[in-house]
């Protein structure tokens, strides 16, 4: 070592960020258990490092004591004394080696010193870029892939990892692919700053909506959950804070111009888009869709949910592998349980809303599975009659009551299903979907 070295030592300091003193420290840390490891085994070194002439001093340190036990380390008092009267027992004294019997191992060391410290301190630098960031989306670059079917993704300051868990199921992924992550962890371990990314996170899914969607950008359409099975499909819970604003509608754009722009990124990922509500009940059956769902027993305590479903819409409640039972129970937070039940029509769903809902306008939200819930729907389905007693034929050999065309109207409205297209007076103004659905109900 010589002051050209120092220079450039200093040189690389500065640009690197380093601290010189700390980088000296390290270096002469290393030359001492190099020398005590390969040259003089046994022996206790000092090496110092003059930081100003780069010069190397190499010292062999022996304890004096009266009886020798180890040559390498000890000294007689005796032999001391011939060096130096003042020496006493118990006193270390330095014994200088020729450092240019070191040179070699010496520059091999302060190498790999120098390469330990750099790596250190960039990953150092990489934590601190990206600790702060954890739980954001950012764009980047496979480099490379492993044999344990690990990604690794090039974020520009540093490299993170997706392992298999956290990819698309499907998604190929080439070396020079640009794709968006999200920043699931940020850690810093002993073998440098470990950075997790995920491309079936959830958040991922909000933020692309959130990128897409104007209305969801500024906060008049709210993203309540989001449940994924990353690559095959989602369902997203939505509400409006302005009532003239059509939360899903919103979302799936015209033609599906919106929600195709998001799934485009996730593989043609299916997105389900639902209606959030604060009740309970009807979230469960929002999320439950497409299938018609009939009575929802809560348990919020145990954060179980038993719902009725006909024999017709069971398989599609549950939907293919469990999928649509499995996304409604992550969505809710509730543990559902399907019973299967006779077909329930479209008019019994729509009696069992309306029942959950007088409930919760009566006792508040559910805090279980209350007696005045229950109570509520046994009294509304008990006054419908009976499956096995068909309701009485009219009697055909009696004179028909007379009845003015309102009174007409009025019983053949009643015998309209609900959901199902009804005439307009001649005299409404009528549109294209009055017309098809007038058409639609003649044939």
């Amino acid at each position: 070592m010589n002051k050209d070295f120092m220079d450039a030592l200093n040189l690389l300091a500065a640009e690197r960020n380093l601290d010189k003193e700390q980088l000296l420290d390290s270096i002469q840390e290393a030359l001492e258990q190099a020398f005590e490891r390969n040259v003089m085994p046994g022996k206790q070194i000092e090496v110092e490092v003059d930081p100003e002439s780069g010069e190397l001093e190499v010292l062999v340190i022996r304890r004096v004591v009266e009886t020798i036990e180890d040559e390498d380390k000890e000294i007689a008092l005796s032999e001391a004394l011939e060096l130096d009267d003042e020496v006493e027992v118990g006193m270390e004294m330095e014994f200088p080696v020729d450092p240019e019997t070191f040179t070699r191992i010496a520059v091999q060391t302060t190498k790999q010193v120098i390469t330990q410290k750099l790596r250190e301190k960039e990953r150092e630098h990489v934590f601190e870029e990206y600790k702060d960031r954890a739980g954001d989306v950012m764009t980047g670059v496979v480099a490379r892939t492993d044999n344990k079917r690990n990604v690794f993704v090039d974020l520009g300051k540093g490299e993170a990892i997706m392992p298999p868990r956290e990819q698309i199921q499907g998604e190929r992924y080439m070396v020079g692919m640009r794709l968006k992550v999200y920043l699931a962890k940020v850690e810093l371990s002993t073998r440098g700053p470990s950075i997790l990314v995920s491309r079936a996170a959830p958040e991922l899914l909000g933020y692309l909506m959130r990128q897409e969607i104007p209305e969801v950008a500024d906060g008049t359409v709210e993203l309540k959950a989001v449940a994924r099975e990353a690559g095959q499909r989602s369902k997203v819970a939505v509400s409006s804070t302005n009532t003239n604003v059509d939360p899903i509608g919103a979302c799936i754009g015209h033609r599906g111009s919106r929600i195709q722009s998001v799934t485009a990124e996730l593989q043609r990922e299916r997105v389900d888009i639902i209606m959030w509500d604060p009740s309970p009940r009807e979230f469960i059956r929002n999320a439950l869709s497409p299938a018609k769902v009939g009575t929802i027993e809560l348990d919020q305590d145990a954060g179980e949910a038993k719902v009725m479903v006909g024999s017709d819409q069971l398989s599609l409640a549950i939907g293919k592998g469990g999928q649509n039972v499995r996304l409604a129970a992550k969505l809710t937070g509730f543990r559902i349980d399907l019973m299967a039940s006779e077909a329930i029509s479209d008019l019994d769903s729509a009696m069992a809303a309306a029942a959950s809902r007088q409930a919760d306008a009566l006792t508040g939200p559910p805090a279980g599975a209350g007696d005045s819930r229950r109570a509520a729907f046994e009294a509304l389905f008990s006054a419908r009659p009976d499956a096995d007693e068909p309701p009485a034929m009219p009697d055909v050999d009696a004179d028909p009551p007379e009845a003015t065309d309102a009174t007409s109207d009025e019983a053949s409205n009643e015998m309209v299903s609900e959901g199902a297209p009804q005439d307009a007076p001649d005299d409404a103004p009528r549109d294209g979907s009055d017309d098809d659905a007038e058409a639609t109900e003649r044939a």
